[in-house]
C-alpha cells in the first residue's frame, strides 16, 4: 500500500534558521541522508487523522472499521477512508531537548536512554534527529539511523542559557520533518517544560506550524516556576475580539453599586462554553483557534500533543521517562489512520473532533485541528 501524503511545508521565521552544530561522534549516513535540496510541494485538500482507541483499562483496540468513526469538521460530519497496515511505514524523529532555564539541571535525567530509544523505533526503517534548545534551537545531530549517535548526543548535552524557546523549536523540528521523504511517519519527542520563554514565532503562527503538518508531538513536560509564568503571561494579551459583555468579552459589565463583574471562569473554560452560541462552522472555527491559542499558553506541552493527536506526559523522574517512552513506543505504530477531504474548506485553523459511534465503553484520542493555507489546499513536500 502506498501511504498517503499529508499537508505542511511550513518555512519558519528567519530568526530560526540555525547552523548545524558539529556532532559529537562522526556519522557518515547523517550529510547523505539530509542532502540540501530545494523542496517542491503539490496541492492536496486531503487530512490525515491517527486515532488511538483504548478500553477502559488501558488496552488498545485493533477491530474497528471506518463506519465505527464519526468526524465532524468546524461542526460538519464528513465521509471516512481508513487505510490499512499502516505499522510497518517508516518512522522519521526528532528528539527535542529543552538544554536553557530550568532544562539545565535535568540533563543527566536524559542521559543512558539507548534502549528505550531502540524500543521507540522498533524494527522498522528509522531515521532520528537531536534538537537541543535554550533561547534558540540547534541541530544537534542530523538524521540518521544509527542510535548510537543519537544515545551520545542525549548523553552529552551542554547546559545552555536562561531561555526556554519551546515554540521556537517546535517550528524548527517541524520544518526539518518537512523535509523528510513523505513515505515516512513524523513525529516530535519534546522534552521540556510547559510555558515558553522567549520564542520569537507567535501563537499564530506557533499554531499554523503545528496544524499544517501530519507530525505527532509526544511531549513530556516539567512545570515553569511560577515567576517565569507570570513574566511570561504578561507578554500575552486575553483581549479577544468579539461584542461588548458578549459571549467572548471578559466584560462582563458591572454590579448594582458600580464596581466590575469579575468572570466566574477561565478565558479557556469560557471560550468552550462559547461554541453552542456559535453555530455557524466559521464562527466555531474562530472560537477553536482562540481556544487553541489559550491553551498553547498555558500548557505548551499538553496543548501540542492534543493538536496533533500525540501524547502528553507529566515528567516525574527517569523511572516514570522511561516507563512514559515505553507507552509511546506502543502507541506509534498502533494508531488507526484515517483521513478526509474537506468539504469546501475555509482558510485557516478547522477544529475537528472524533468520536465513536456505537462504543461507549472505548476512549479515543486524536488530533483536534488542522490549517489550511490561503489558497484553500494545503502542501505536502515531495520527494
Amino acid at each position: 500500500m502506498k501511504p498517503i501524503a499529508l499537508l505542511a511545508l511550513f518555512t519558519t521565521a528567519a530568526c530560526l534558521a540555525q547552523a548545524p552544530a558539529a556532532a559529537s561522534l562522526s556519522d557518515p549516513q547523517t550529510d547523505a541522508q539530509n542532502p540540501p535540496t530545494a523542496s517542491i510541494t503539490v496541492r492536496s485538500s486531503l487530512v490525515i487523522v491517527p486515532a488511538l482507541v483504548r478500553t477502559k483499562s488501558g488496552q488498545l483496540v485493533y477491530t474497528l472499521q471506518a463506519k465505527d468513526f464519526i468526524l465532524t469538521d468546524d461542526g460538519i460530519e464528513q465521509p471516512l477512508h481508513l487505510e490499512q497496515d499502516t505499522g510497518d511505514q517508516p518512522l522519521a524523529l526528532v528528539i527535542v531537548v529543552q538544554t536553557g532555564g530550568t532544562g539545565a539541571g535535568r540533563l543527566e535525567q536524559y542521559q543512558n536512554l539507548g534502549p528505550m530509544l531502540n524500543n521507540l523505533v522498533g524494527n522498522i526503517e528509522h531515521k532520528v534527529a537531536v534538537v537541543g534548545f535554550d533561547s534558540a534551537p540547534v541541530l544537534l545531530h542530523g538524521f540518521t539511523p544509527n542510535l548510537d549517535f543519537i544515545t551520545h548526543s542525549l548523553d552529552t548535552l551542554d547546559p545552555g542559557d536562561s531561555g526556554a524557546a519551546v515554540l521556537d523549536s517546535i517550528a524548527y523540528a517541524v520544518d526539518l520533518l518537512s523535509k523528510q521523504p513523505t513515505t515516512y511517519r513524523r513525529a516530535i519527542l519534546l522534552l521540556s517544560e510547559t510555558i515558553d520563554q522567549g520564542s520569537h514565532t507567535t501563537l499564530v503562527d506557533a499554531l499554523h506550524a503545528i496544524s499544517d503538518t501530519n507530525t505527532a508531538i509526544y511531549s513530556v513536560g516539567y512545570n515553569t516556576t511560577k515567576a517565569s509564568m507570570g513574566h511570561e503571561a504578561s507578554k500575552f494579551s486575553d483581549n479577544e475580539p468579539g461584542p461588548q459583555h458578549g459571549c467572548f468579552s471578559r466584560d462582563l459589565g458591572v454590579d448594582a453599586d458600580g464596581n466590575p463583574i469579575k468572570p466566574t471562569e477561565s478565558r479557556g473554560a469560557q471560550n468552550l462554553n462559547c461554541a453552542e452560541e456559535l453555530l455557524p462552522p466559521l464562527r466555531l472555527a474562530h472560537l477553536a483557534e482562540i481556544a487553541a491559542r489559550n491553551a498553547l499558553r498555558r500548557n505548551i506541552s499538553e496543548s501540542v500533543a492534543h493538536l496533533t493527536g500525540g501524547e502528553y506526559f507529566k515528567f516525574k523522574d527517569v523511572k516514570t521517562l522511561d516507563r512514559d517512552l515505553f507507552t509511546i513506543s506502543n502507541h506509534i505504530p498502533n494508531r488507526y489512520v484515517l483521513s478526509f477531504h474537506p468539504q469546501s474548506p475555509a482558510i485557516g485553523f478547522h477544529y475537528i473532533t472524533l468520536k465513536l459511534r456505537n462504543y461507549p465503553q472505548l476512549s479515543i484520542e486524536a488530533r483536534n485541528g488542522y490549517w489550511v493555507n490561503d489558497d484553500g489546499a494545503t502542501t505536502a513536500p515531495q520527494r
